[in-house]
């Protein structure tokens, strides 16, 4: 796992801030099932030199709920 050298602010897909962001380009498991820490993780497509990549953008609870008002549909489309 990589962390990104110049991360956006917010996250690209949903416009809300996050607590952390990683990449990855092998294979990985992600369990959706809501948890302590985080209530929702984005990912967004990318690509790094000619690699393709997933960076996910990690939503801590408190984060989603005062990002309630950013729509996903109108988020950028990345």
């Amino acid at each position: 796992m990589e962390v990104p050298d110049d991360p956006p602010e917010c996250c690209p897909v949903c416009s809300v801030p996050y607590e952390s962001v990683s990449v990855h380009e092998e294979g990985l498991m992600v369990n959706m099932r809501e948890n302590e820490r985080y209530s929702r993780v984005c990912l967004s497509p990318r690509d790094a030199d000619g690699t393709a990549t997933l960076e996910f953008y990690h939503h801590a609870h408190a984060q989603v709920h005062e990002g309630a008002d950013a729509s996903v549909a109108d988020a950028p489309d990345g």
